[in-house]
């Protein structure tokens, strides 16, 4: 019996059709080729990396909230260098014969790519603002006017601010 369903096809117009059972075997098998999860718990907004070609960088982005649309949040991500990513490029993001618009969208939100090393740059100069922050407001803390925060001590900063830059641990999985 497993040999039969080994070499079971597709019906053609010559051969006839699947069973019921049949059918629903490969449904099955088609569900778990296209990496459907049967638990719950899955992350909607994994990506694989290795399927990012060279150069680029995606990230999702809002596209709609409460089903409405933000054109003017379309046009800053554009502006910003982000582009929709073509669901050509990835069918495995996106259900079996789906016939759409060439985009992939998740819960409102929208897969969208840009070049690396402008993601890069802004990292960076989004770091930098944050350290720049920091040091205003503990510029601010220390140069009380006078006759606030009066100390003893004159030589030790009047506010003393913890702070640390550690890298968030993101799984590989």
């Amino acid at each position: 019996m497993e040999k039969d369903m080994e070499n079971e096809q597709a019906p053609t117009k010559k051969s006839r059709p699947l069973s019921s059972l049949q059918s629903a075997k490969k449904r099955a098998e088609e569900i778990r080729q296209h990496g459907g999860d049967l638990e719950d718990g899955t992350d909607d907004f994994w990506v694989d990396t290795s399927t990012i070609p060279d150069g680029w960088s995606y990230e999702w982005k809002r596209f709609t909230v409460y089903g409405q649309e933000d054109p003017s949040y379309q046009v800053a991500l554009r502006r910003a260098g982000w582009e929709p990513v073509p669901a050509s490029r990835h069918p495995e993001m996106m259900p079996i014969g789906y016939d759409g618009d060439d985009i992939i969208l998740r819960k409102g939100m929208i897969l969208m790519e840009r070049p690396q090393e402008i993601t890069d740059e802004v990292r960076i100069k989004d770091k930098k603002a944050a350290r720049d922050q920091i040091r205003m407001k503990e510029q601010q803390l220390n140069e009380a006017p006078a006759g606030q925060f009066e100390r003893s001590n004159k030589d030790a900063p009047l506010a003393k601010v913890k702070k640390g830059f550690e890298p968030i641990p993101i799984p590989e999985d």
